[in-house]
Parts: structure tokens; C-alpha cells; sequence
């Protein structure tokens, strides 16, 4: 937990309290932006993106927010402005395709339960867009109509990544079959 003194002597600009507050923050930035980035580097690159406009917005946050909840979500938010300067420069193809209902019970349940770094080894390999849908959606909370409005899709487009980005999961973790319990009959 980062205590209000720390905060304070980062918004007066003294050079070893940002150190601190970077050395303080560091593990819970890193872990959002390799969720988003598809390496090390651009984790990185992100990461002090992120950190830049925390240094430079500590005196705008409310008071009433806290800390690491408003850091979170700056982090997140540089995340998806840098996305949507990738997205304009790149001009990407909007894709509408229709839903997939099939059932991912089973893997949603055994996602829960990997271990992080494996499962972020895992979210790799879901194409860019996909993963970042899926990591708004299924990781960060956010609902379909919020992930349209941040990234400039429909909210049908929304699902359609979150299905897909399951699809793909599955997949790469084999077909998951549900134990079946089998009954003998006396």
C-alpha cells in the first residue's frame, strides 16, 4: 500500500519518492501491461507510459478514489489510447461476424485456477485484438457497450472477441472434457 506522505512528496517532484512509488507500483503495472502486450518490450514501453502520466495526474486524482485502484485504471486506460492510435495508423478491418454460443464452461472454470504467468503464457497466443477485448471483458470487468465505446466497435464485435479469444484458449489448452460420473444400475 502507498501511504499519502509517499504521494505527496512525488506531487512536489522529489526524485527519490517517484523512484519509490515506481519501485512500489512496478509489479502490478507489469502484470496488466504484459496482459495487453504481446512482449516484454512493449510491456515495458507501456509500463512507463502509464508511470509518466501517473507522475504527472497525482495532484488531479480524487482523494476519495483509492490509490491503487486510480493507478490501475490509468494504466489500463494507456493501454487502450495506445491501441487506438495502433488502430488508426493501421486502418484494421472491424469484424461483425455472428456469435458463437458454444459452451466454454469447462475452461472458464480450469482458467480460473492456472497459475498467472502460465496463463498469461497462454493469453499469447489469442490474436491482438482478441486479447485485449477478452482482457477488458473477462479480466478487468468492463461490460461489452464499455468495450465498444473505448475501442470503436459495435458491442456485438465486443462478444464475438470474447468468444473467439475462449475458442482459441480452449483449443490451446486441448478439448477439456467435463468428468463424467458413471452410475451402476442394480
Amino acid at each position: 500500500m502507498v501511504h499519502e506522505t509517499l504521494i505527496a512528496r512525488c506531487v512536489r517532484e522529489e526524485p527519490k519518492a517517484q523512484y519509490e512509488l515506481y519501485r512500489a507500483l512496478h509489479p502490478q503495472m507489469m502484470a496488466i501491461c504484459n496482459r495487453y502486450e504481446r512482449n516484454k518490450q512493449d510491456a515495458v514501453a507501456r509500463m512507463n507510459q502509464g508511470f509518466l502520466k501517473i507522475l504527472t495526474n497525482l495532484d488531479k486524482r480524487r482523494p476519495d478514489v483509492p490509490f491503487e485502484l486510480w493507478t490501475r485504471r490509468v494504466m489500463i486506460n494507456t493501454v487502450i489510447d495506445d491501441f487506438r492510435q495502433q488502430r488508426m495508423r493501421k486502418e484494421q478491418e472491424t469484424l461483425d461476424a455472428p456469435l458463437d454460443n458454444t459452451d466454454h464452461a469447462d475452461a472458464n472454470d480450469y482458467l480460473r485456477h492456472m497459475e498467472a504467468d502460465a496463463f498469461a503464457a497462454l493469453l499469447q497466443r489469442v490474436p491482438e485484438m482478441s486479447r485485449r477485448v477478452f482482457n477488458l471483458f473477462a479480466i478487468d470487468g468492463y461490460a461489452h457497450q464499455e468495450i465498444a465505446d473505448m475501442l470503436g466497435i459495435s458491442e456485438g464485435t465486443s462478444k464475438w472477441h470474447v468468444s473467439h479469444a475462449r475458442q482459441v484458449l480452449q483449443t490451446a489448452l486441448g478439448r477439456m472434457a467435463v468428468p463424467t460420473v458413471k452410475t451402476v444400475s442394480r
